[in-house]
């Protein structure tokens, strides 16, 4: 079983906690975190750009001129795609669903797997607990700097731990989020992860349970 350092919240070392080799221990596999990291973007994605065909254009249903005698073209409606202001044939419509469908066992297997490779590049931090004296943001901005954390910061709270999130919402460069909500699109966003020894039990509980 591998082994991390438990730091408090002033920056200092206080023990050392044996994490589950099933859930901190896997092996890359970079081939399926891409694969449920394409499929949440996917489903994150929102259709904007949208057209109209000849049949939601306004516009006369007459025809334009009669059929023959006139020395023009033959034309059926001033919403032909052919006019100017008519409808578009090919363009993109709102009812397009980029939705991808993620397996269960693949998310959670890639959820372990991110973990597992914030542990070997020491991009995880683990603390004794994440609580605070005054709930403020100066506080934890100086619990983070006591860590000495460089980069992107994502910090999953327990659910004993959700009022000390307010203190860390207007920090830059770091998120919020409950550990029991970990998924793979907010692990690689953010290089380093802090939790709380509570939230590595609730994790090795939760999936060593599969």
């Amino acid at each position: 079983m591998a082994k991390i350092k438990v730091y408090n919240l002033e920056g200092k070392v206080i023990s050392d906690l044996e994490l589950s080799d099933s859930v901190f221990g896997l092996p890359a596999n970079d081939d399926l975190v891409h694969q449920v990291y394409v499929s949440l973007t996917a489903n994150c994605r929102q259709v904007l750009a949208d057209t109209k065909t000849r049949g939601e254009r306004s516009g006369s249903g007459v025809k334009p001129w009669k059929q023959k005698g006139t020395g023009r073209a033959r034309v059926g409606s001033v919403r032909t795609p052919v006019w100017r202001k008519g409808g578009v044939v090919f363009g993109p419509t709102s009812d397009r669903n980029f939705k991808k469908k993620i397996n269960k066992k693949m998310n959670s297997k890639a959820i372990l797997t991110v973990l597992s490779g914030k542990l070997r590049d020491k991009e995880l931090t683990v603390v004794d607990r994440i609580e605070l004296k005054e709930n403020k943001t100066k506080e934890m901005a100086k619990a983070i700097i006591n860590l000495d954390i460089k980069g992107r910061i994502l910090m999953g709270f327990s659910e004993a731990e959700k009022k000390f999130t307010v203190a860390s919402q207007n920090l830059p460069k770091v998120e919020n989020i409950f550990v029991g909500q970990l998924n793979v699109l907010d692990l690689i966003k953010n290089k380093n992860l802090i939790i709380s020894k509570e939230s590595v039990e609730y994790l090795e509980k939760k999936y060593n349970q599969k």
